[in-house]
C-alpha cells in the first residue's frame, strides 16, 4: 500500500514538473517572440474598458469620422500636422476641425526631421496649425527614425540642439511645454538627461512599457495595429495610446 502511495506521489511530481516546464517553455515562446516583433502581447496589459484611451492619425486614415471614434470611447486624438520645415498633412486642416466640432479632444504633433533647422521646423507647425490652442491638447514633437537613421544615427549633439531650437521656439509661441513622443531606444539615446522637464509619450508596441522604459510617463503608445470604426479609404489600422493612470488629460490640455 505504501509502495502505491509512493508511486501516486512520484507521478503526481512528475505530472507537476511537466506542466511547469511546458509553462516556463511557453512563457519563453512569447517573450522571445515579443522581442523579435513578430507578436503583439500588449493587448494582455492593457484594461482598455476602464482606461483613457486615445489615438493618433493623419493622412494615412484618410477620411475620419470623429464622432465615430468618439462613440466607441476614444477619449482624446493627436494629429499629424507637420513634418521636417516645409511637408504640411494634407488631412490636417480638415482632422483639425472636425475634431472640435466632434467635441473630441485634440492636440497636433509634428514629426522631427534630423535634416532641417529646428527653429525652421517649428515656424512650419505654427503656421499649419495657427496662433489659437486654448481647449486643445499641448503640441508633441514625434522623435524617431526614418529612411536610414537608424542605421546611420544622428549626431547626439545635433539632435539635442536642433530639438531643443523646436521646442524653445513652440514653447515661446504658445507659452506651454511641448510633449516629446519617442522610443525607449530613442530616448536612452538622445532625451535621458537632457528634456527631462518635458512630458514625455512613448512608443513601446511589442512588449509592456515597464519592460523597457523606468522613467516618468504620460502617454503609451501601446499598438499600431488597432481597428476602429470610423476612418474609411486609406491605412486599414490605427494608433492605439493610453493615458498614464496616475495622470490627468486636464494636465495635457492648453489654458
Amino acid at each position: 500500500m505504501n509502495e502505491n502511495r509512493n508511486n501516486r506521489s512520484k507521478g503526481t511530481l512528475i505530472i507537476f514538473v511537466v506542466f511547469a516546464v511546458v509553462l516556463v517553455t511557453v512563457f519563453l515562446s512569447v517573450f522571445v517572440l515579443a522581442k523579435q516583433k513578430k507578436i503583439f502581447i500588449n493587448k494582455w496589459f492593457v484594461d482598455e474598458r476602464n482606461s483613457t484611451i486615445g489615438v493618433d492619425v493623419s493622412s494615412y486614415q484618410a477620411d475620419i469620422d470623429m464622432n465615430r471614434l468618439k462613440e466607441q470611447d476614444i477619449q482624446f486624438i493627436y494629429i499629424k500636422a507637420t513634418e521636417g520645415s516645409g511637408s504640411q498633412d494634407k488631412r490636417f486642416a480638415e482632422n483639425w476641425k472636425n475634431a472640435q466640432d466632434a467635441g473630441l479632444l485634440s492636440g497636433a504633433y509634428h514629426f522631427f526631421s534630423y535634416d532641417s533647422e529646428g527653429r525652421t521646423q517649428a515656424e512650419n507647425f505654427i503656421n499649419t496649425v495657427g496662433p489659437d490652442l486654448n481647449g486643445r491638447l499641448i503640441p508633441v514633437v514625434d522623435v524617431e527614425y526614418y529612411g536610414d537613421k537608424e542605421q546611420n544615427p544622428p549626431e547626439r549633439e545635433n539632435v539635442i540642439r536642433e530639438l531643443r531650437a523646436f521646442l524653445e521656439t513652440i514653447e515661446k509661441e504658445y507659452g506651454v511645454k511641448p510633449m516629446i513622443y519617442t522610443r525607449p531606444d530613442i530616448y536612452q539615446k538622445y532625451l535621458k538627461g537632457e528634456f527631462d522637464e518635458y512630458k514625455k509619450w512613448i512608443s513601446s508596441l511589442y512588449t509592456p512599457l515597464g519592460w523597457n522604459y523606468k522613467d516618468d510617463w504620460y502617454i503609451w503608445q501601446y499598438l499600431n495595429r488597432g481597428e476602429l470604426e470610423g476612418y474609411t479609404g486609406g491605412e486599414k489600422y490605427i494608433d492605439l495610446n493610453i493615458l498614464n493612470s496616475s495622470k490627468q488629460l486636464e494636465d495635457l490640455k492648453v489654458r
